[in-house]
């Protein structure tokens, strides 16, 4: 099942230089995008959203340094390319491609922001979502890779803000 919806938004690469650039756009650049909104947020009310942005920076380095790499490192998973013929878009290291870390830092960010603020919240996880369905577009991912990452970086958020929340209190 995990070959078919690779190759099922994969094929889609290498037929259209719209897409195409789309869809490194989304998977290699997108993601600054909303890093800098996330300053936009200090710049707006610091002292309102310093908590926020710091427990979202937390979050998804945890997320994507901490468990991203480590099941990585107790796992390795060869990416689509290296055993598979893809439409490679974005050259990358032949190194393990489960979970992602891109999915897990970035779905860590959006559920921080969401937990603020449900609105805005949204926004990012579209935005996460763009962005790791586009690494799958671009033949560097597999979809459960994305899927495992999205779940590790929503509990890493999840649990980021929870554990902060009690700190807090005391």
């Amino acid at each position: 099942m995990d070959y078919l919806i690779f190759r099922t938004i994969n094929n889609l690469a290498g037929k259209s230089v719209c897409l195409d650039s789309l869809g490194i756009f989304l998977a290699d650049r997108f993601c600054y995008v909303l890093l800098g909104i996330l300053i936009l947020f200090l710049l707006k009310n610091y002292k309102k959203y310093r908590s926020m942005v710091i427990k979202a920076f937390a979050a998804g380095i945890i997320a994507w340094f901490f468990i991203a790499e480590l099941v990585k490192f107790l796992w390795v998973r060869p990416r689509p390319f290296v055993e598979n013929q893809v439409n490679l878009l974005l050259p990358h290291e032949a190194d393990g491609s489960f979970p992602s870390g891109h999915a897990s830092f970035f779905f860590a960010l959006s559920t921080v922001v969401y937990l603020y603020n449900k609105k805005v919240g949204i926004l990012f996880f579209i935005a996460s979502a763009l962005i790791s369905i586009s690494r799958v577009f671009v033949g560097i991912h597999w979809p459960t890779d994305i899927l495992a990452g999205a779940i590790a970086g929503i509990f890493v958020g999840w649990l980021v803000n929870k554990v902060a929340r009690t700190i807090i209190k005391r």
